[in-house]
């Protein structure tokens, strides 16, 4: 399995969230991990930042943030130039999605653990 470096936006340190198991999956199957979310604090080793991180060779980014909060974030990922950008269920967001395709950035309708779990990731 390659090691795909992850940036996950809406992280939290509440082990019910699916962000927060999302973290400690990917960790668990070796991907290297980048965090942001609300408040700060860490997860299976990674520490979640509150604000825009500078981000290298990101080769996904999962959203677990609403649609009008990732507003704040569109410049951001479509200058961090993943690979693709997973839209986590509740997430889904066709104005971001137009607007990654139009910078060659792959959308991705999904769960990040069932294609983890699923060895799709």
């Amino acid at each position: 399995m390659k090691n795909k470096k992850t940036l996950v936006i809406g992280a939290s340190t509440n082990s019910e969230r699916y962000s927060n198991r999302a973290v400690n999956m990917l960790v668990g199957k070796g991907h290297s991990v980048l965090a942001i979310g609300q408040k700060a604090g860490e997860v299976a080793g990674v520490k979640i930042q509150t604000k825009a991180i500078p981000v290298k060779n990101i080769d996904t980014i999962t959203l677990y943030l609403n649609p009008a909060r990732q507003r704040d974030y569109y410049n951001y990922i479509i200058e961090a130039h993943p690979k693709r950008v997973i839209f986590n269920p509740g997430t889904e967001n066709p104005e971001l999605y137009q607007l990654l395709e139009l910078n060659d950035i792959q959308v991705e309708v999904a769960c990040t653990l069932v294609l983890l779990a699923t060895s799709q990731y």
